[in-house]
């Protein structure tokens, strides 16, 4: 067995059907995501913390796959870096779509 031979992400791949969340943090997030991309600095804005990166990991343990891409770019020193992206696929706004039509049935 060799450790490290495997290099595949599973932080984004879906592990449980997600059944939403009541999070102001978490909702906050959701809603900015399925209307587009945000970079990593965002979310923390728009979530209101400072740990953005564990916020996404906890939608992720919800069963969301909240994918982070990392995009090219260069930092404010003129240094090559990557950045952070993180997006909804087909699939999460599904999830999420499901979740909230469920939500506002029971509401009613």
């Amino acid at each position: 067995m060799t450790l490290g031979a495997d290099t595949q992400d599973f932080t984004s791949q879906r592990c449980v059907k997600f059944t939403g969340t009541d999070n102001p943090r978490h909702l906050r997030v959701i809603q900015a995501l399925m209307t587009s991309p945000r970079k990593r600095e965002e979310i923390d804005r728009i979530a209101g913390a400072s740990n953005g990166p564990e916020l996404m990991a906890e939608l992720r343990r919800r069963g969301l796959r909240a994918r982070c891409r990392r995009t090219p770019g260069i930092d404010r020193d003129g240094y090559p870096i990557k950045f952070g992206i993180y997006e909804f696929d087909d699939d999460d706004r599904r999830a999420i779509n499901a979740w909230l039509y469920k939500r506002n049935r029971k509401a009613n």
